[in-house]
């Protein structure tokens, strides 16, 4: 078992976990990311490695994602095999709780539905509001998006058992919408996700977190912001095409499939580009078969939930909206996991004129004892 802590511009409270955990667990490794943080804090990392943390890193501040990533290969590469629990440096996990999760990745290692495990603060008592405010944020969009109830997505500490690995290095995003991506990305492959208590800590009111509460979560909730515009701006074509071609052709299942066919082509060629990312010239028709299999299906749905509207006695827009509410996440949820998925896997992290090795610890060649 690997204990990852990505680091920018870290205090003693690192050097205090590093400490406590050789202490409380002599056995398990210690790798320290150091994410640009400069030579301000050189004197943090050497004292790390003194204690027996390995320590890499990158000159310049990428992100913690990107900092996560490059942890992840050299695990991969340096340590096939081993599991990994992340944990964040500035002393908000206590060790008991980060022993507690390295525990519970343990009890299922082998199995191949092992889970990702989180320890979840409960945010009770005194949070900081930008915390409160970030964490409902992100938890409620995950929610909407994935209809599956985590209490606390923003969580830096989790574990992953080692087939993983390989998998989070093509996770979209290096800083701080990461680690919600990783959840996503897992609930969308039907990965178990094992979520444990662990304790809330805030110090000195959180001044140490370098999340910011309106742009990083923003940026986390980007890809479900983007596509919940590209699907209103499609809605409304939709809308506007289906009024046009009922009052034409005096049909509505004319006007529905008329409407839809120019709907689903402005939403195909705007979710690819936008949302998912995966403009691959090779995919394409692939990506427009399947796209066109999902348009089919909600066609008919659509019209079925049109029909069974209207003949409930609501009017033409109201069964649009009210059928279209429930066709939203269905869609999302495909064109994530099959229309729009990811290849995999997608190793390449490097930026040869930026990251480097920042030095290790002696003995840090040999593989790391396992929990």
């Amino acid at each position: 078992m690997i204990i990852l802590i990505p680091a920018y511009e870290p205090d003693a409270r690192l050097v205090a976990l590093v400490t406590e955990l050789s202490q409380a667990a002599p056995e398990t490794h210690v790798l320290v990311v150091d994410d640009g943080s400069g030579e301000a804090y050189s004197a943090v990392f050497d004292a790390v490695r003194t204690l027996g943390a390995e320590v890499i890193g990158h000159e310049v501040n990428l992100g913690k994602g990107y900092s996560l990533k490059v942890g992840f290969r050299h695990i991969l590469t340096r340590y096939p095999g081993a599991a990994v629990v992340c944990a964040d440096s500035d002393g908000q996990h206590r060790v008991r709780d980060i022993l507690r999760v390295a525990d519970r990745v343990a009890l299922h290692a082998g199995r191949p539905d092992a889970p990702v495990v989180l320890g979840g603060r409960r945010f009770t008592g005194q949070v900081p509001m930008r915390s409160r405010v970030g964490n409902t944020l992100a938890r409620q969009a995950f929610r909407f998006t994935t209809a599956r109830s985590i209490r606390d997505t923003q969580t830096g500490l989790r574990g992953y058992p080692a087939t993983l690995l390989e998998g989070l290095l093509g996770v979209y995003g290096d800083r701080f919408e990461y680690e919600l991506n990783t959840l996503l990305e897992a609930s969308a492959a039907g990965r178990p996700i094992d979520e444990i208590d662990i304790e809330t800590v805030y110090l000195q009111d959180n001044a140490s977190s370098h999340f910011r509460p309106v742009a990083d979560s923003l940026r986390v909730m980007r890809p479900l912001l983007v596509y919940g515009a590209v699907s209103f701006g499609s809605f409304l074509v939709d809308l506007l095409a289906l009024q046009i071609f009922v009052a034409a052709t005096g049909s509505l299942g004319l006007g529905v499939v008329a409407a839809r066919m120019v709907s689903a082509s402005v939403n195909f060629m705007l979710n690819r580009s936008l949302v998912f990312t995966t403009a691959q010239p090779r995919r394409l028709r692939r990506e427009a078969a399947a796209y066109a299999g999902l348009a089919v299906s909600l066609l008919a749905a659509s019209y079925v939930g049109l029909t069974l509207f209207t003949q409930l006695g609501l009017p033409l827009l109201a069964a649009k909206l009210a059928t279209d509410v429930i066709l939203y996440l269905v869609s999302f949820q495909v064109q994530r996991r099959v229309v729009f998925a990811r290849s995999r896997p997608q190793p390449s992290l490097s930026v040869p004129t930026v990251t480097r090795p920042v030095g290790c610890a002696s003995g840090a060649g040999s593989p790391p004892a396992r929990a």
